[in-house]
């Protein structure tokens, strides 16, 4: 067992976490049909949190807590510079850039398979790494520009405020505190300025522009945390302690919730903290069992998934969308590999949950060798 006083420098076991949250999106994406899935590997329909729920909010805590680590790569004391800021942007708008490329994806394969002209004005513009953008984004600069204090009011400012707005703001022809997916004032806003630039034409984007204001506090929590953790010891009593706040966060975001829901599609303020109080314990355990007890070989299938986490999102969406697209008689790829390789002998939903299995063991093998040879994709 490893027992240093020293803090840690790099922390593997959030290479680790960030492979659960990776490898679980791979699982919970792409089950055989969305028809047969079992109730934790889906979404809940809309208030509520369902282990799949997590994936996201994850990857949003494991960019806060990243940050003080790379930022004190190249900006001591978190100093900005003209060179950091460069950075910062740079990686939001390729992150941007890559979000909008999956979107053109599936607009160029319907172009070329099935002949239809792609249809620029309703181009979906928000999304899953779009959202990951602007949030790290947004908290990087506050983070290099506020103080610690700040930093917690600002935290503060965001979560109640957005559910003050969610509540008291009335939406013309829903009135005020409708959190329906129609009514709700965070549908609003993103028809007013996304326009037709919504997901799938919808009443609102589960990943749009005001619901991205407290998706930013998930970043900060996570910053939080890994700038605390820079300058702890390498012991059990801080992963007793990571473990200590992630119940305290699951408990105000459990009572949060009885007045504000929890909605992840809404990513209200009490789904900001109760996610985080997962996140907590999570990276606890990793951190208990990596960095602590220096058990690494359980965790090395994760953080090959980890170390290449953009990669595998951008190339597993751009699989799954040429098996959606192409066809195999009548049917589209995808369905006719669902039908005939797992549904044929495993039934329904277990054929469902292997299609996703075999999914997430091929990225693996791929990720695997790009390990062996040292690829990461970075950005």
């Amino acid at each position: 067992m490893k027992n240093s006083s020293t803090p840690s420098t790099r922390l593997v076991s959030l290479d680790v976490f960030r492979g659960i949250a990776i490898a679980s999106m791979i699982l919970v994406n792409n089950p055989g049909n969305w028809d047969y899935v079992y109730p934790p590997l889906d979404h809940a329909k809309w208030h509520g949190c369902t282990p799949t729920d997590l994936v996201f909010p994850f990857f949003l805590f494991i960019v806060g807590v990243a940050m003080p680590f790379s930022f004190a790569k190249y900006t001591p004391e978190n100093r900005p510079t003209a060179t950091v800021y460069q950075r910062i942007f740079r990686r939001g708008l390729i992150l941007f850039a890559l979000g909008l490329f999956l979107a053109l994806v599936s607009l160029t394969l319907d172009w070329l398979i099935k002949g239809i002209p792609p249809n620029f004005g309703t181009l979906r513009i928000m999304g899953v790494l779009q959202r990951i953008s602007l949030a790290y984004v947004l908290a990087a600069l506050a983070v290099l520009n506020l103080s610690r204090r700040w930093l917690w009011i600002l935290t503060a400012v965001i979560l109640i405020g957005y559910w003050l707005a969610m509540q008291f703001i009335p939406v013309p022809g829903f009135g005020a505190g409708n959190l329906t997916p129609e009514g709700n004032f965070s549908g609003y806003i993103d028809r007013i300025i996304l326009g037709k630039h919504i997901y799938r034409g919808g009443a609102f984007d589960p990943e749009g522009l005001f619901s991205t204001l407290p998706s930013v506090v998930t970043v900060f929590l996570g910053y939080f945390t890994g700038d605390w953790l820079r300058i702890q010891p390498i012991k059990s009593r801080t992963s007793v302690n990571l473990v200590i706040f992630g119940l305290i966060a699951l408990v105000i975001g459990l009572l949060w919730g009885f007045l504000f829901p929890i909605n992840k599609q809404l990513w209200t303020s009490s789904y900001v903290v109760f996610t985080a109080g997962w996140a907590l314990l999570t990276l606890a355990l990793c951190y208990e069992l990596i960095e602590v007890r220096n058990l690494r070989n359980w965790g090395l299938p994760l953080e090959v998934m980890g170390l290449n986490a953009i990669f595998l999102f951008v190339g597993s969406g751009i699989l799954t969308r040429i098996l959606l697209k192409t066809n195999i008689g009548s049917s589209t790829t995808y369905n006719w590999i669902y039908d005939n390789l797992f549904r044929s002998w495993a039934g329904r939903f277990n054929g469902s949950l292997a299609f996703a299995i075999v999914m997430v063991l091929l990225w693996w093998t791929i990720l695997y060798g790009m390990y062996r040879r040292r690829w990461f994709f970075k950005i």
